[in-house]
């Protein structure tokens, strides 16, 4: 059974087919002015009904100097809607990019506390080692039920720990049971502050950034953004003298109050992110600055025991149907501690069998 959803109106954006036509505006305008010439006759002559049959014609009849005001003042008034559309920037083809938000976007929900227990024990009983994780993002699905929101939130995670004990696998998972799309963004990219966000217009390179596709992909508010190795990410230095990190790029957006009114730099609108939830992955606290910890919950992961990888591999290939065979000659071969596992057994496990 899907979750429950809400409609997030994501945007204050008037599209095209929300305004009104040049058309139609002219009838309405002539209508008011009919209108306005029978109400001021009506106060001239009174209850006197055979005048104001007398004037029904002069009142239908507008010469050509009104049809002429009319129509420049419908002109204006629908210039002024355009840009006050908040699209009139753009060109036709990035308007029709951005059609999936109109009337607003889907975020999911949690509608009881039950619902937030089942989907904690799932993802705990696939990893259990990543409990603090778990424990962290139950603890907000409950509370979004609780406190009657909209949507689901849940804290800022920054899962540290050494590197292949699953961070980035857990958070996908997680947007599996959650029921919301996922994107993943590698912070060792020289360009990861705009492949999250975006560049401007203008720029040769200028395209929209991956948490907006993924919102316009999907048409969905509330995806979960996965970003590996942020403490490994680096400034973006541009012939004009400029820097950019990805940090800084993020700050704006894991704040729920200034996410919530978010300008996108390619579309240059504003957009409500605030239902976006992040986890981001680590190998060491070194390399993040303290104002983006003080805004995130940062939890230290221990390694793998031999026990919980070998548990995790056995199941992780029943859920996929793979080959037990195998995997568990890998298993027994495989040196205690080894992370890679589970990546070889699938690739081995995925193999054809010749059938003698």
């Amino acid at each position: 059974m899907p979750r429950a959803t809400t409609t997030n109106p994501f945007h204050a954006l008037r599209f095209e087919d929300d305004l009104p036509t040049l058309h139609e505006v002219e009838r309405r305008l002539k209508t008011f002015l009919r209108g306005l010439r029978r109400q001021r006759q009506a106060a001239q002559t009174g209850d006197d009904e055979g005048a104001r049959d007398k004037m029904d014609q002069f009142f239908d009849y507008l010469n050509e100097a009104e049809r002429r005001k009319i129509r420049r003042r419908a002109h204006r008034y629908v210039q002024r809607l355009g840009a006050l559309s908040g699209l009139s920037h753009l060109s036709e083809e990035n308007r029709a990019k951005l059609t999936p938000i109109r009337g607003g976007l889907p975020v999911t929900r949690i509608t009881t506390e039950q619902e937030a227990d089942e989907i904690a024990a799932a993802l705990h009983a696939e990893m259990p080692w990543m409990a603090p994780a778990t424990e962290a993002v139950w603890h907000g699905l409950r509370a979004s039920t609780r406190e009657g929101l909209p949507g689901v939130r849940f804290a800022l995670l920054i899962l540290n720990g050494p590197p292949g004990i699953g961070k980035s696998f857990w958070a996908r998972r997680l947007a599996h049971h959650l029921e919301v799309p996922a994107t993943n963004i590698d912070a060792t990219g020289k360009q990861a502050s705009f492949a999250l966000t975006g560049s401007q217009r203008g720029w040769g390179s200028a395209h929209a950034g991956k948490l907006v596709n993924t919102v316009l992909n999907n048409r969905h508010g509330g995806p979960l953004v996965i970003i590996d190795e942020i403490e490994k990410a680096d400034e973006v230095h541009s012939n004009k003298g400029t820097w950019h990190t990805l940090t800084d790029a993020l700050l704006p957006l894991l704040e729920r109050m200034t996410a919530a009114t978010w300008e996108c730099p390619f579309f240059q609108v504003k957009m409500d992110v605030s239902w976006v939830n992040w986890v981001m992955t680590a190998n060491s606290r070194q390399g993040l600055p303290e104002p983006f910890q003080s805004r995130c919950v940062v939890l230290d992961l221990p390694d793998l025991t031999t026990g919980q990888l070998r548990d995790f591999a056995i199941n992780e290939a029943a859920r996929r149907g793979l080959w037990l065979n195998p995997l568990g000659t890998l298993l027994r071969n495989a040196l205690p501690g080894s992370r890679r596992v589970v990546r070889s057994a699938s690739a081995r496990a995925a193999q054809p069998r010749l059938v003698l």
